[in-house]
């Protein structure tokens, strides 16, 4: 588990694959900037929580109650192997720094743990609460992706952080 001030990153195991189909095939879950993930539960469970990543966290209070999913996976833009990072809040929920902080927590366990320079994040030029989120937890944006976003072939921001930008923890976090 990974420890913040107001929420805690706790990898999805097994049993929790259900919940986590049903956010990620919600609309409403996965807001109007990114299309549900069209999966049986059964295509879910084999191939992984995800369609690109192979390590899906929920976002929970400290009470212990879900509120969101954060995810990091393997990026191949350009050159070379990239890290990226992405999230996803209940509508109830947004809007109160959860979001931030999970960011600033996932990119705390990655430099922590992981032999990466760079960790990036792809949103679309509409999402101006992932602009927010992204920039408070230490992301530059870089440019612009044309007609990236799926579906709509809508335009995308590319954001990063540098390993030497990001320095030191901002959050304490912890393993177990």
């Amino acid at each position: 588990m990974l420890e913040g001030k107001n929420v805690n990153l706790r990898l999805v195991e097994r049993e929790d694959l259900p919940l986590a189909h049903e956010w990620m095939n919600n609309p409403e879950f996965m807001g109007e900037f990114i299309a549900p993930i069209q999966r049986t539960r059964e295509e879910f469970e084999k191939t992984g929580s995800s369609i690109f990543a192979p390590k899906l966290f929920f976002i929970e209070k400290k009470d212990g109650s879900k509120i969101g999913l954060t995810n990091y996976f393997n990026s191949y833009l350009g050159m070379g192997e990239l890290l990226e990072i992405g999230y996803f809040l209940a509508p109830n929920e947004r809007g109160k720094g959860y979001c931030t902080e999970a960011a600033q927590l996932m990119v705390d366990y990655l430099f922590l743990s992981k032999d990466v320079n760079r960790i990036q994040a792809t949103i679309s030029t509409r999402n101006k609460a992932s602009e927010r989120v992204l920039e408070k937890a230490g992301f530059t944006r870089e440019g612009t992706i044309r007609k990236h976003v799926r579906g709509a072939r809508r335009d995308a921001y590319l954001y990063s952080i540098l390993r030497e930008e990001w320095k030191e923890p901002k959050i304490l976090t912890k393993t177990a």
